[in-house]
């Protein structure tokens, strides 16, 4: 059997630690424990390894994340794999920071990876790990906070936080997201 997990960011070296870019740095948290590296390919960089008989394939959409969907979908068909056996990891302005939720299905709430990728697949329906950054920013203010590094505070706890975000990926990928839900959420 054969999973996908998608980590959303932007690529560029002005993006990478920054707050819309967390899941970019889950995935490259697990491909790291998992000792393997990402490659360049079609419309994303991307990665697998074997877990208890799985094949897990890793992501990172080169696309942008505006048009996350085109590489979701690309390789969704190219990988065969079922939208139910992947799993999209992404920021959450609407979470406290650290607050993670795991999702089968959900409105977009404005975030325009998540909208990109609902567009794609012309469905809502597909799981996801919301990841909670806060929303300590000005009215008007929302592209400069998720393009903002992560702050002094955060800095010191963000390695914890993707530690378990990886624990609940290990997880969905074991036993499936209601098992991960009900352990995690």
């Amino acid at each position: 059997m054969k999973l996908l997990l998608v980590g959303l960011g932007n690529i560029g070296p002005e993006y990478v630690h920054t707050r819309h870019n967390i899941g970019f740095l889950v995935v490259d948290h697990l491909a790291v424990q998992q000792k393997v590296a990402f490659q360049a390919s079609r419309l994303a960089a991307i990665s697998s390894f074997i877990h208890h008989g799985y094949q897990v394939y890793m992501i990172k959409p080169t696309t942008y994340m505006n048009n996350s969907g085109k590489s979701v979908r690309y390789w969704l068909d190219y990988l065969k794999i079922p939208v139910e056996q992947s799993l999209t990891i992404v920021d959450d302005i609407t979470l406290p920071f650290g607050t993670m939720r795991l999702r089968t299905k959900g409105a977009d709430g404005g975030h325009n990876g998540l909208k990109s990728i609902a567009h794609a697949l012309a469905s809502n329906h597909y799981p996801r790990l919301r990841i909670g950054i806060g929303n300590d920013f000005p009215k008007g203010k929302l592209s400069d906070f998720v393009l903002k590094n992560f702050n002094e505070k955060e800095l010191q706890k963000i390695d914890d936080h993707l530690h378990k975000a990886c624990q609940i990926l290990i997880t969905w990928c074991n036993k499936g997201i209601v098992h991960a839900m009900n352990q995690f959420n």
